[in-house]
């Protein structure tokens, strides 16, 4: 049973314990949440993977984004050492035996029910069909437009928005899907173009072209008209922009999880720890930080978690595929807002000035949480992290 109670979505009037008011929604809890406990577990309304990642070669299910690649297979191609061997292979949950492709675009799914949900909810509407390698289809000129404008690392797709779009067009009941998207945040005119500007930076000139290609894509009347004209495409675009939860999968990390929780003898233990920690460090010299496949989705109930410079929740993704886990980072009492952060460690770490101008550029707002309300009486400065990464930006401007 779900341990929250939603006092309000986007739209509604604001709640009077919400931490940001403006947003007009939260997630409260309903009786007392432990320390570690899974809050809850949601699917996303749609999901997609980014197009540079799936350029890249991380293959994953084209529907719940799970990773298609072995454990073993993925460590070879993330370090680069082609005959490597990874210890205990049986704990590898990647079964490429269940794994189908799209019989008319060969799209890869890690499963016939993860193709027909596809299927069945917005693939018919944007299969390639024979032109999955034609440049000229409009859905591979939308892609490259987009890549040639949002270069990784990626926080959002154009083929998101897309899917939004095929959804509606495929439903049965298209103003059930309608108002599920229309739950999500909504924001002003300049709000919407500021975001856009954030996310496209100097492309944003180009800004008319991805919306003729968007356009394009479905080349009959749909009852989502209004994301269609330059105002609507931009609404859209600040919707996936602000409210898109990213989703990273790796069968790699998995088989680690899996090899931490075995009972081993203390030198095979040591042996094995070692190996994982040699094979990470041939990792980051290869790959870097880049080792999941990666994307984004709408989750209706995450998306109504308001941010707080130290959250008591944590979203994850334990599965391998896009299921969202919330779980607890400290105990929750009844009542008590559960807050998850829009910033990562290294920047909760950050002065408050420097978490309010990340916040402001990136979501359009202030953070008035317990932690930067103690922290009112601290300089407007800068932190040093900030700085130095300010720093070699411009040094590699140069």
């Amino acid at each position: 049973m779900p341990v929250l109670l939603l006092l309000s979505f986007c739209g509604d009037q604001p709640s009077p314990h919400s931490l940001h008011l403006i947003h007009g929604k939260g997630l409260f809890a309903k009786r007392s949440i432990k320390k570690g406990e899974t809050i809850f577990v949601e699917r996303p309304l749609v999901a997609a993977q980014f197009l540079w990642n799936f350029l890249y070669k991380y293959k994953a299910c084209d529907f719940c984004l799970r990773a298609l690649e072995t454990a073993e297979e993925n460590a070879r191609r993330l370090s680069g050492i082609p005959g490597l061997s990874l210890p205990h292979p049986e704990l590898c949950r990647v079964r490429p035996e269940l794994h189908q492709a799209c019989p008319q675009c060969q799209v890869m799914y890690c499963s016939s029910e993860c193709r027909q949900a596809a299927a069945d909810q917005y693939h018919r509407a944007l299969c390639l069909g024979p032109s999955q390698e034609d440049p000229d289809h409009p859905i591979n000129k939308l892609k490259d437009a987009w890549r040639s404008m949002h270069y990784p690392p990626e926080t959002s797709s154009i083929m998101l928005m897309a899917r939004m779009v095929a959804v509606v067009k495929q439903a049965k009941d298209k103003a059930h899907w309608q108002k599920l998207f229309s739950h999500f945040c909504s924001r002003t005119a300049n709000e919407e173009e500021e975001i856009a500007h954030k996310l496209l930076g100097e492309q944003f000139r180009e800004f008319s072209l991805l919306h003729t290609l968007f356009e394009s894509i479905v080349n009959e009347s749909v009852p989502v008209l209004q994301w269609f004209v330059p105002e609507g495409f931009r609404s859209l675009f600040a919707l996936v922009g602000t409210n898109g939860q990213g989703i990273g999968t790796s069968s790699l990390s998995q088989w680690v999880h899996a090899c931490d929780a075995l009972e081993l003898p203390a030198h095979q233990r040591e042996h094995l720890d070692s190996f994982i920690d040699q094979l990470y460090k041939d990792i980051e010299k290869e790959t870097g930080d880049f080792l999941n496949c990666e994307g984004s989705g709408l989750f209706l109930l995450q998306s109504s978690c308001n941010h707080s410079c130290i959250p008591n929740a944590e979203a994850s993704f334990p599965d391998n595929n896009f299921l969202l886990h919330l779980g607890a980072l400290s105990d929750i009492a009844p009542g008590e807002e559960i807050c998850i952060s829009y910033l990562d460690c290294c920047q909760r770490d950050r002065s408050r000035h420097s978490r309010h101008k990340i916040l402001r550029e990136n979501y359009l707002f202030v953070c008035s949480c317990p932690k930067c309300a103690s922290q009112t009486d601290e300089l407007d400065v800068t932190s040093e992290e900030e700085e130095e990464e300010e720093g070699e930006d411009e040094m590699t401007d140069v």
